[in-house]
């Protein structure tokens, strides 16, 4: 018999957009399965929402950095016409323009959550759909810390923070990853008292100069900023006021407490274990799962690069892998292949958008040299260079090239400062093409621009003898 869809993918966020759009391309029938917003966390409760909180805080302390602009911007704030504004990337909670999009792109939608009850086949409610490919999109959920008395706290988690509708005049962030940076900097310029509070240094899995950078800014910036502390308890008084206790028994009081300790892929009630698999989901370059030949797994659910643009990457090789598979045609599965996502061995960019910004690619310093690389890094000061200088009095970042002496091509990159995260796209382009050092010397960067820090970058490393 023939199949309902040549693919279903299960779950309509970015991710799964792209699989069924790339897929749907090549001509095969294709069903996408949704139990919430068609558009998914991106589009409603994480990079979209979340980056309009930050963009008004950010523009303002650009023009406080300028004598003549500072003197223009002598007011403060307005916070419910930043939450407004917000409001409208989000379209007010509401997916139609999102559902109108997939209809017009030719593919099916149901509404519902969908599960795996055997080979290619997927049930939603009391219907089952059969497939020649399933693909798994549903992304990631946060982790919830087990200290006491904070689930009973009824904690914020990022989609709390990004569909707030108000203030809190006290708010506290526990944990010092992306998103705990992010909203504590968005909510300490609508008024809030931010207090930080981070086990570990801040962006430890970036260089450690990032940390150190972000930390000292957010200082300036009024945040408390604790590192090394972790709360032993958490409760939540009737009155609405949370008490957080710290290990030397310390206490701090917030009127909310917003959650970011990191998240995991979401597998939960996916029908996994009908298929023989565990909750582990191990996939190939092409995205299939390791010990099937018609099950993929796209984007944070297989827990590769929980980057949205990385998994719609993912999305677009998965896609054109599957449409192939289906249509008989040949597989173009070698490293940087239409098939296969190899960039996520090597080149993954991330940018967080903290105040300053930290822009990255690739690996750390210590990253290589873990994977024992000979590298050689070099690092300047962005205050240094002259367009960087003309953004804001005092600039203040720093820029560091991490380089493979082996191959003598860049292997990682990391920018710190003000309207760093336009420099990123030019570094991964020098990954992915292993552009020799040798030719890096002849991109010359316009004059007077902060991406003259890369000529600055070569001259600190040298040229060849």
């Amino acid at each position: 018999m023939q199949s309902d869809y040549d693919l279903i993918v299960v779950g309509a966020g970015p991710v799964g957009e792209n699989v069924a759009d790339y897929a749907v391309k090549r001509g095969i029938r294709v069903a996408i399965v949704e139990a919430e917003l068609v558009g998914g966390e991106c589009s409603y409760w994480a990079c979209m929402p979340s980056k309009a909180l930050l963009r008004s805080g950010h523009a303002l302390r650009a023009a406080q950095r300028l004598p003549g602009a500072r003197e223009a911007v002598s007011g403060r704030i307005d916070p419910a016409r930043v939450l407004a504004r917000r409001t409208t990337f989000t379209d007010g909670w509401d997916d139609a323009g999102q559902v109108a999009w997939v209809e017009s792109a030719g593919i099916t939608l149901i509404r519902g959550r969908g599960r795996l009850v055997g080979r290619g086949l997927v049930q939603v409610g009391e219907r089952t759909y059969s497939a020649s490919a399933v693909a798994l999109a549903t992304g990631s959920v946060p982790v919830l810390p087990a200290i006491p008395g904070l689930a009973q706290a009824r904690p914020w988690g990022t989609r709390e923070a990004t569909s707030a509708d108000r203030v809190p005049p006290r708010l506290a962030v526990l944990g010092g990853g992306v998103a705990g940076t992010e909203m504590a900097f968005a909510f300490a310029s609508l008024g809030s008292q931010v207090t930080l509070l981070s086990r570990g240094a801040l962006l430890d899995r970036e260089e450690p100069f990032v940390g150190e950078h972000v930390a000292a800014a957010m200082s300036a910036e009024g945040i408390d900023v604790r590192i090394g502390v972790a709360p032993t308890r958490v409760h939540r008084h009737p009155e609405g006021e949370v008490t957080i206790t710290l290990g030397d028994g310390e206490e701090i009081v917030a009127n909310e407490i917003l959650v970011s300790t990191g998240r995991r892929p979401n597998v939960g009630d996916l029908g996994l274990d009908a298929v023989g698999l565990s909750e582990r989901l191990v996939v190939d370059d092409t995205m299939l799962v390791a010990g099937t030949d018609w099950l993929y797994a796209v984007g944070d659910v297989n827990g590769r690069a929980l980057l949205t643009h990385q998994g719609k990457y993912q999305a677009r090789a998965a896609g054109e892998a599957i449409a192939a598979g289906v249509q008989g045609t040949p597989l173009s599965d070698a490293p940087w292949g239409d098939h296969v996502a190899t960039a996520d061995h090597a080149a993954v960019p991330r940018v967080i958008f903290t105040d300053p910004e930290v822009a990255a690619v690739g690996l750390t310093e210590a990253q290589a040299r873990e994977a024992g690389l000979e590298v050689r890094a070099v690092e300047y000061d962005l205050g240094w260079v002259a367009g960087a200088k003309l953004h804001a009095d005092g600039y203040a970042g720093r820029a560091k090239l991490v380089v493979d002496e082996t191959r003598r091509v860049v292997v990682g990159a990391t920018f710190v400062g003000q309207d760093v995260a336009e420099l990123l796209q030019a570094a991964t382009i020098a990954i992915v093409g292993e552009v020799s050092i040798e030719r890096l010397w002849h991109a010359v960067p316009a004059y007077p621009t902060i991406s003259e820090v890369w000529l600055r970058l070569l001259e600190t490393y040298g040229r060849p003898a």
